[in-house]
């Protein structure tokens, strides 16, 4: 009956778990670029009374065994990088990425950032920054003669002066992953590489499997309000259900150790 006991209770920290996933993914809803959570769970050991396929006393083989399970263990978080909506802007500073890819931001000191937020700014020396002041890389600089800036599908970042002239200034890059739920987040919509995503592949847009650009929209969160809401029931229930286990277990304790009277 113990057993019982620790099992409901790894039920109810499991939930707890899978509640706060949900709410972080709906506290982001407005988020650029963000990507949902899930959680992903295991069953722990189980406890062998009787083996399957073993011989009874009988000499008859048992076509089932007797196995109780320990309960169950947060497994990991998975980031579900999915496509979000578009919203159109109008600034020609916030780009989106149909499809897959990340743009690259210099962290400050010697690594590079991911990020999937396309909200950028110029900074006094003109550099085009995210909303951190991270440097994009490759680092582009915008002309303080420039009067608008075009960025096409492949990334090429254009110019137009007052005199019409039109030059480029740069071009965006970014990385794909080969196991992009290995990615670490960091917040400020900023993801590291780790050994489990791999290296990055950089390139162009459009090419090789990455994404094209967009100019004047932005990538929302790709969080679906109605699916983090019944999650959010259900897991309320799956809690509930595992508390009455606790306190039916509690309640059958009681009563053996009632036994005696």
């Amino acid at each position: 009956m113990i057993r019982s006991l620790y099992t409901a209770a790894t039920g109810m920290a499991a939930q707890q778990l899978d509640q706060d996933v949900v709410a972080n993914n709906l506290a982001n809803i407005n988020t650029y670029g963000f990507k949902k959570s899930r959680a992903n769970f295991q069953d722990l050991m189980y406890q062998v009374f009787t083996k399957a396929g073993s011989v009874s006393a009988t000499g008859i083989q048992l076509p089932a065994g007797i196995e109780v399970g320990m309960g169950v263990k947060p497994i990991s978080t998975q980031k579900m990088f999915s496509q979000g909506d578009f919203v159109q802007t109008g600034n020609s500073l916030d780009w989106a990425i149909e499809g897959d890819g990340f743009f690259q931001v210099d962290s400050g000191t010697g690594s590079t950032y991911y990020t999937r937020a396309g909200n950028f700014k110029l900074s006094k020396e003109g550099n085009i920054v995210n909303s951190e002041g991270l440097l994009l890389t490759p680092s582009i600089t915008i002309p303080s003669t420039a009067i608008t800036i075009t960025v096409d599908k492949t990334g090429a970042v254009s110019v137009t002066d007052q005199q019409g002239n039109i030059s480029q200034v740069g071009q965006i890059q970014l990385a794909r992953f080969v196991n992009t739920a290995g990615l670490t987040s960091i917040g400020r919509n900023l993801f590291e590489k780790t050994e489990a995503s791999g290296e990055p592949a950089v390139g162009n847009p459009h090419a090789d499997g990455r994404g094209a650009i967009t100019q004047f929209f932005l990538e929302m969160s790709n969080v679906n309000v109605i699916d983090e809401m019944v999650k959010m029931i259900a897991g309320q229930r799956n809690y509930e259900i595992n508390s009455k286990a606790v306190q039916t277990a509690d309640a059958m304790l009681g009563i053996v150790n009632n036994l005696k009277r």
